[in-house]
């Protein structure tokens, strides 16, 4: 099969919250509007380390869109889709993006928060 390669990213980060593997930078994102199955849902320009899976076409609440489930490299969760084709004018800008599921990923931030509120020291 081969060695696995994860790329790592500089900066701030949102990484798979199953694994840690880097996902995707905060400046590649472009929208924290979005939402899917589970949540929140963010759009991104850009991500590493994802394993896109085969095209199909869903009906979603902004229209038809044809997508493919993208998952993490390093565990094979599913972790998001990436925007394909979108069949209406107004959602054209969409296509070759990416959604990361809220979820699935975990950000710098939310990390230090979390070690942050559960300090034993707080009792």
């Amino acid at each position: 099969m081969g060695r696995l390669f994860v790329q790592k990213l500089e900066g701030r980060v949102y990484s798979c919250r199953f694994c840690h593997a880097h996902l995707a930078n905060f400046d590649d994102l472009i929208s924290k509007s979005f939402h899917c199955r589970h949540g929140k849902a963010y759009l991104f320009n850009s991500v590493v380390n994802i394993g896109v899976g085969p095209k199909e076409e869903r009906l979603m609440t902004t229209g038809l869109h044809t997508v493919a489930d993208i998952h993490c490299n390093n565990c094979l969760q599913i972790v998001g889709w990436k925007y394909e084709e979108a069949f209406e004018k107004s959602q054209k800008y969409k296509e070759g993006k990416y959604i990361l599921e809220r979820a699935k990923m975990v950000d710098d931030e939310s990390e230090r928060d979390q070690l942050m509120s559960s300090d034993p020291d707080d009792s």
